[in-house]
């Protein structure tokens, strides 16, 4: 993945995403749903990712912290473009703790707890997000799309928790799913991101393995790789109003 976008076939990207993921479902018109008014007040974005290193990445582009800090503005951006046309009230994106390493005296706490080894997670006590970078350098050696993936899905988190309640589903780590696939293809029909060649299969492999071969990623609370790709193809057909529950579509 890369930007800036040049034109290409977003509706034939899409295609193959879900050919490759095997999904169904669409989406209705939905009403405009309202934000929560006790969602906590976000603190201004901010990235804190180690500098770039100015080496290629797999796919011959950046390194793995040039395309962490593109996945985060192309995300915010989607979300700031966006908001007033599918919620009500206005749109303020979660802290950007960025990287940390996992098991040192220095890494961040949620609550009393510090972050979780090897993972990428979203803090509501902080209304911040972060990552290992072990998890990301671990997947980004299997294609950039993983980053734009776990980046997507925890800012996927912080919008949950700024809805009302009635708008986020009881599955919430597929609906994180869902919203992700929603940002990036609609930030690649946006023109602000590039599907190159061999992303979806990234995509694809990138959710298969969050759900198959991650001891953080357990089924009960993420779904499995079939739920999974299918939650994440749905947003990526549909949009982000199919990601909301069936009650409110």
């Amino acid at each position: 993945m890369a930007v800036p976008w040049y034109p290409r076939s977003w509706a034939a990207l899409a295609a193959v995403l879900i050919l490759l993921l095997v999904t169904g479902c669409g989406g209705a018109d939905v009403p405009r749903p309202t934000v929560e008014s006790s969602s906590p007040a976000p603190g201004p974005l901010s990235s804190t990712p180690a500098p770039p290193t100015g080496g290629a990445g797999p796919d011959g582009g950046g390194s793995v912290e040039e395309d962490i800090q593109a996945a985060v503005s192309v995300t915010n951006t989607y979300w700031q473009t966006h908001w007033s046309q599918l919620f009500t009230g206005g749109y303020s994106p979660p802290r950007v703790v960025g990287a940390y390493d996992g098991g040192t005296p220095g890494t961040p706490v949620c609550g009393n707890a510090p972050l979780p080894d090897d993972n990428a997670v979203y803090c509501p006590d902080g209304d911040y997000i972060a990552w290992d970078m072990d998890l990301m350098r671990w997947g980004h050696a299997r294609g950039d799309a993983w980053v734009y993936l776990v980046i997507a899905h925890e800012w996927g988190h912080a919008v949950q928790n700024r809805l009302d309640a009635g708008l986020v589903d009881l599955a919430r780590e597929l609906q994180a799913d869902c919203l992700a696939g929603a940002v990036l293809f609609g930030a690649a029909q946006d023109g602000t991101l590039t599907f190159e060649d061999g992303d979806t299969e990234e995509l694809a492999d990138a959710l298969t393995a969050l759900a198959d071969r991650t001891p953080w990623t357990d089924v009960s609370d993420h779904g499995d790789a079939s739920q999974r790709v299918s939650y994440f193809s749905r947003g990526a057909r549909s949009g982000v109003k199919s990601c909301l529950p069936n009650g409110v579509r």
